[in-house]
């Protein structure tokens, strides 16, 4: 009863050459989504485009013989059926979305896809009378299952150790570029920057809760200043750093935490603690982005401590000297 209020059939109710329409388009969509993947990679990755580009031509292949046995059972004319179509169907990501994948969930994706396709070939062919027919599909069915082994035999090809190296080096070189590079950069100018504002008003005033309002506008606004001029400073295209909204959110977020950090201890109404368990916020911050500047920045570790904490020191100091004088 529910499909006479929905819009969408359930897979129960599909005639059989609705079934063979529904499969035809579905190797058609997955042979899009994989040559999707082949274009985006081939400049930087062209190993695993390889791969995807077999694995489209595979896709082909199970669709002409999908479409062959269509015209000789029904004809040439075959309905427009589907996933979308149908409830309780397996979804694909829209394609522009897949698109931005990193590289190691584009392959886990395209794994995922092959065993969804075995299952509803599986779930087709048992409910299909027409012989013929339920041998295609338990073929394909059969096919599919074997395209995980066959696709890990396609990335042995294409991706030996230097190349699947080669390639992970590059895919984190990009994760770095686009997000860590443009995050650390926030988060140090939230940490560092408005550590004056911030301390300058706590001494001043010894009031925790007009100290954490400065604290919050500080750490606000320099997120969103951070975010815009990160987003605005390059488009990614020749300098190969990626979206640029991607780098702005990144900025924009670690910024905003970044001063955020020591300014919510002064939610506490007791000065004097509050001030004591920000400073002990300030500490912690600045040894992570040291850590972090090692770990990703590849920077030595003495030397990214000693310009972070060194320079927040005397920013802290500064701050405590303006606010106590």
């Amino acid at each position: 009863m529910l499909s006479y209020f929905s819009s969408r059939k359930r897979f129960s109710d599909l005639t059989e050459q609705e079934v063979l329409a529904l499969a035809i388009s579905s190797e058609e969509d997955d042979a899009r989504i994989y040559r999707g993947f082949a274009e985006r990679l081939r400049a930087e990755f062209p190993g695993t485009a390889k791969m995807f580009e077999e694995m489209a031509r595979e896709e082909d292949g199970h669709r002409r013989r999908l479409i062959e046995r269509h015209q000789a059972r029904f004809g040439e004319v075959i309905p427009l059926i589907r996933r979308e179509h149908v409830s309780g169907y397996y979804a694909r990501r829209p394609v522009w979305l897949a698109e931005n994948l990193p590289l190691e969930k584009m392959r886990a994706l395209a794994f995922d896809m092959e065993r969804q396709a075995e299952a509803f070939y599986r779930s087709a062919a048992a409910r299909t009378k027409d012989a013929e027919t339920r041998k295609l599909l338990g073929d394909l069915a059969a096919a599919e299952a074997g395209h995980e082994k066959k696709a890990e035999a396609l990335e042995a090809r294409h991706l030996d150790g230097e190349t699947r190296a080669d390639e992970d080096q590059s895919a984190h070189r990009q994760f770095v570029l686009t997000w860590v590079q443009p995050g650390l950069a926030g988060l140090m100018d939230g940490s560092v920057s408005t550590l004056a504002p911030i301390f300058a008003t706590a001494f001043a005033t010894q009031n925790p809760w007009t100290t954490f309002l400065v604290g919050l506008a500080a750490s606000v606004g320099a997120g969103i200043s951070m975010g815009f001029t990160e987003a605005a400073s390059d488009d990614g295209q020749l300098s190969g750093r990626g979206a640029p909204w991607k780098r702005g959110v990144a900025s924009g977020v670690m910024t905003t935490l970044g001063g955020l950090g020591h300014a919510l201890p002064y939610l506490i109404p007791h000065f004097w603690t509050a001030t004591v368990i920000a400073l002990i916020v300030v500490f912690v911050e600045l040894w992570a982005i040291a850590w972090i500047q090692n770990r990703y920045m590849e920077t030595p570790f003495f030397r990214a401590a000693l310009q972070v904490v060194l320079g927040g020191a005397l920013v802290l100091g500064a701050g405590i000297l303006i606010g106590g004088g």
